[in-house]
C-alpha cells in the first residue's frame, strides 16, 4: 500500500486555511484541509489481464510545491493483495493495454517529450518506446493476434504521412504568426483551439514500423464529443475493426455518431447505425464474436436522452435493444465470459448502481445497489466484476465482487492512511414535493464535529449540466466536505433536469430553464429549513458552476433569500453564449432554435435580462480557457453586479478552463470562497 503519513503532520501545520470548529485538536481528528484534498491519490483508468488474474490502474498525485501533477501505472491481483507500483517515470504513464497473451503491458507516456506508445514486459524489464509519432498519440488498444496496436492522434487532414504532419506542426509551434484563418465549425473545443488538426485512429505494428491511418479528412476518431469510454474494438479473431465517426458536415449542430466497421487491415469503412440520426458509441464485440454491443441515444441532437443498450448481430444484421424497458441511462458496460449476459453501470436516485442484462431477452436487473460504482469491468475468466467505488467521505478504491453480485472486496486502499485522521460525516438523504407536486431528492452533509443543539449556517450546491445530478461521491472540484469543514451545513439538491430519477424527469427542464427547477430548488429551501432545526436559515449562501453559475443568476435576480452567493463558470446571457459557445447543439435543442428563430424563449429565460433586481453579495469566478461557457458570461455578471452597486468579487483565472486544475489555483479557488463565505455567514 501507499503510506504519506508525513502529509497527516504537514495538515495540521497548515490547518489555518480552514477554521476548525470548536473541540477539534490536532492531535486527534480535524477537518479536511486543503493540503489534505490534494494529497489524496485518484484513481483513474484500470483493465484486467487476460488471465483474470492482475489489475493495471492509473493514480494521479498531485503536488503543490510543483503545481503539477503525476499519473503512474500500478498493479493490484483481482484475488487482493499487496499494491505494485509498476510503470512510475517524471512524465505522465497512463492508459493501461495489456497484450494478448498478458505478458506485456502498453501504455501511453510523455516521459520523453510528445506522448507515445510504450511496450513493458510484466515480469520484469526495461519499457520501450514503441511509436514515435510527431503529433503524439493516444487510446491505445492491442489486437487480439499481438501484433498490432490501434490508437489515435491529432493530425492534418491534407497530410498523406507523418513527415508532412511533423513539419507543419513545428512550423505552427516556432512560428510568430499566432493569427487563425477558419472556415467551418468546430474550430475550438472545450478548453483548446483545433488548429486545423483532426483526430485520426492508425493501425502500427508492435514494433512501431507501419503505419495505416483509417479515417481520412475533416473526421474524427473518437468523435470530438458525446462519444464512450472507448470507441474503438477488435473482433475476437482480429479480422475486423469498429470505431465510431460522426459522417455530418457541421458536427457542432450534430448529435449523430455511428459506428463503422472495416475488414483489418485495409477494408473500406461500412457504417453499421447510420439509420439512427442520434448518438451511437462504445461498440464491444462480445467474446464469442457474434455480437457487437454498443450504447445509442434515440433523440437526434439531445445529448442527455437516455442511453440504451443495443446488440448487433453480426451473423444476420439486425440490431435489437436490450434495455427498452429500463428508464435510466446506460453507463459503462462489459460483457460475461459466455457472451450471454451484459453488465452495466447506471446512475441511480444519487447513486451509481451495477446490474446485468441478458442478451436472450427480459429486463434488465439490479444486482449491486446503494454505493457510488462506476468503471466496470468483468474478469476474462467470468469470476468476477471489478468496478470503482466511492463516497462523499471516501475518493474512487477499487472493487471486486462476483457476477452475481456478492462478496463486494475492497482491492486498493490508497488513501486510508491520510483519511484515518479527518473527521467527515456521511451524505443524509431527504425527499420533498417540488413543483408540480413531483417528488425531488436532496442530500444534506453536516459539519465536521457536529453539536446537537446548534444551529449551523447553510450552503446551497447547485449542479451543472443542467442534466447532472449530485451523488454520495467524493468530487474533488466541488467536494462537499471541503465546503462543510469550516462550520456549514451544506445541501445538494438534484431537481427537475437531474439524471438517475427517470428520463421525464430529465426531459423536464429543456425549454424551462429557470421555471419548474427553480420552483424545486426553492420548495428545496423550504424543507430544509422546516426540517432541520440546526440549519440557521438567516445565514445561507448559495454556489453553483455552469448551469449551477446560470442558477446563481437567476436567483440573483429572483430572489433575496440567500446571504450571498457563487457564480462559477456561469452562463448569464443566453444569446451571447450561444454566439460564443461550441456545442451548438446544446442551446439549440435547450431552447428550441437559435435566437434569430426562438428570441422569445432565450430572453425570457436570461438572467441578464433580470439585473434591476440584483442585491445579493455574490463572488464570480471564471477561466479565459473556458470554451464551454466563454469567459465573458463571468465578466458580463461581474459588471452588472458592479454597476447596480451590489458587493461583489471576480476571482479570474487566465491559465483556467471550465473547472480549476492547478493545485495553486485551486489552493486560491479554496481560500477565495471560504473567505467569502465566513464575511457574510459567520
Amino acid at each position: 500500500m501507499i503510506y504519506r503519513l508525513a502529509l497527516l503532520a504537514l495538515a495540521c501545520l497548515t490547518a489555518a486555511l480552514v477554521a476548525y470548529p470548536s473541540g477539534a485538536q490536532c492531535d486527534g481528528p480535524r477537518a479536511i484541509t486543503f493540503d489534505d484534498l490534494i494529497s489524496l491519490g485518484r484513481i483513474g483508468s484500470f483493465e484486467i489481464s487476460p488471465d483474470g488474474k492482475w489489475i493495471a490502474f492509473t493514480v494521479t498525485w498531485f503536488s503543490k510545491e510543483d503545481n503539477s501533477s503525476n499519473t503512474d501505472i500500478y498493479l493490484v491481483p483481482v484475488r487482493g493483495g499487496e499494491v505494485w507500483r509498476f510503470v512510475r517515470s517524471d512524465g505522465n504513464d497512463h492508459s493501461p493495454c495489456w497484450s494478448p497473451d498478458g505478458r506485456h503491458l502498453a501504455f501511453v507516456s510523455d516521459r520523453n517529450g510528445r506522448a507515445q506508445i510504450w511496450v513493458i514486459p510484466v515480469d520484469g524489464g526495461e519499457a520501450r518506446k514503441v511509436t514515435d509519432v510527431p503529433t503524439g498519440v493516444s487510446n491505445p488498444l492491442w489486437s487480439p493476434d499481438g501484433r498490432t496496436i490501434a490508437f489515435t492522434s491529432n493530425v492534418y487532414p491534407e497530410c498523406f504521412d507523418m513527415e508532412c504532419n511533423g513539419a507543419k506542426l513545428e512550423e505552427f509551434e516556432k512560428g510568430h504568426i499566432r493569427a487563425r484563418l477558419i472556415d467551418h465549425l468546430i474550430y475550438r473545443h472545450w478548453n483548446h483551439w483545433r488548429e486545423g488538426r483532426w483526430s485520426h485512429l492508425f493501425l502500427t505494428d508492435i514494433d512501431g514500423e507501419s503505419l495505416i491511418e483509417i479515417n481520412k479528412g475533416r473526421t474524427d476518431v473518437p468523435p470530438i464529443s458525446l462519444g464512450g469510454e472507448r470507441d474503438v474494438d477488435f473482433s475476437p479473431d482480429g479480422t475486423e475493426l469498429c470505431f465510431v465517426m460522426n459522417p455530418d458536415p457541421v458536427v457542432a449542430v450534430s448529435t449523430n455518431n455511428d459506428l463503422y466497421i472495416m475488414h483489418v487491415p485495409d477494408g473500406e469503412p461500412v457504417p453499421v447505425t447510420g439509420g439512427n440520426p442520434a448518438n451511437d458509441n462504445n461498440p464491444r464485440y462480445s467474446p464469442d464474436g457474434r455480437y457487437i454491443a454498443y450504447r445509442a441515444q434515440f433523440t437526434e441532437r439531445f445529448e442527455a436522452d437516455r442511453y440504451r443498450l443495443m446488440l448487433y448481430d453480426r451473423r444476420r444484421g439486425g440490431t435489437v435493444t436490450l434495455t427498452g424497458n429500463f428508464d435510466y441511462s446506460i453507463g459503462r458496460f462489459s460483457w460475461s465470459k459466455d457472451s450471454r449476459t451484459i453488465f452495466f453501470t447506471t446512475e441511480d436516485r444519487g447513486r451509481s448502481s451495477i446490474g446485468k442484462v441478458s442478451i436472450r431477452g427480459g429486463d434488465a436487473k439490479l444486482i449491486i445497489r446503494g454505493g457510488y460504482d462506476t468503471r466496470l469491468r468483468t474478469s476474462p475468466d467470468g469470476k468476477y466484476i471489478v468496478f470503482a467505488r466511492q463516497n462523499v467521505k471516501r475518493p474512487i478504491e477499487l472493487y471486486r465482487a462476483t457476477t452475481g453480485g456478492g462478496n463486494v472486496t475492497p482491492l486498493t486502499d490508497i488513501n486510508g492512511e491520510i483519511l484515518a485522521g479527518i473527521e467527515m460525516d456521511a451524505v443524509e438523504e431527504f425527499r420533498y414535493e417540488g413543483a408540480e407536486g413531483r417528488e425531488v431528492h436532496g442530500m444534506i452533509v453536516r459539519p465536521p464535529f457536529f453539536m446537537e443543539g446548534k444551529k449551523y449556517p447553510m450552503i446551497l450546491l447547485i449542479h451543472g449540466g443542467p442534466q447532472g445530478a449530485f451523488g454520495d461521491d467524493f468530487h474533488f472540484r466541488w467536494n462537499a466536505q471541503m465546503f462543510a469543514s469550516p462550520g456549514y451545513v451544506v445541501a445538494m439538491l438534484n431537481p427537475r433536469g437531474s439524471t438517475g430519477y427517470g428520463q421525464q424527469f430529465t426531459n423536464e427542464i429543456s425549454g424551462d430553464w429557470g421555471g419548474k427547477v427553480y420552483t424545486d430548488i426553492m420548495n428545496g429551501i423550504d424543507y430544509l429549513t422546516g426540517n432541520f432545526p440546526f440549519i440557521n436559515d438567516s445565514l445561507m449562501a448559495a454556489a453553483g458552476a455552469s448551469y449551477g453559475g446560470y442558477m446563481v443568476s437567476w436567483i440573483e435576480g429572483h430572489s433575496d433569500r440567500f446571504r450571498c452567493l457563487v457564480s462559477h463558470a456561469g452562463v448569464y446571457n443566453l444569446t451571447s453564449m450561444y454566439g460564443a459557445t461550441e456545442e451548438l447543439w446544446f442551446p439549440e435543442w435547450e431552447f428550441e432554435g437559435t435566437p434569430w428563430e426562438n428570441e422569445d424563449m432565450y430572453a425570457r429565460f436570461s438572467p441578464h435580462r433580470y439585473a434591476a433586481g440584483f442585491k445579493t453579495p455574490c463572488l464570480v469566478v471564471h477561466g479565459e480557457r473556458d470554451f464551454r461557457v466563454p469567459y465573458t458570461e463571468g465578466l458580463q455578471l461581474f459588471t452588472a453586479l458592479q454597476r447596480k452597486g451590489v458587493p461583489s468579487r471576480l476571482l479570474f483565472y487566465p491559465d483556467e478552463d471550465h473547472f480549476v486544475r492547478k493545485p495553486l489555483n485551486a489552493e486560491l479557488w479554496w481560500k477565495t470562497l471560504h473567505e467569502w463565505f465566513a464575511q457574510y455567514l459567520k
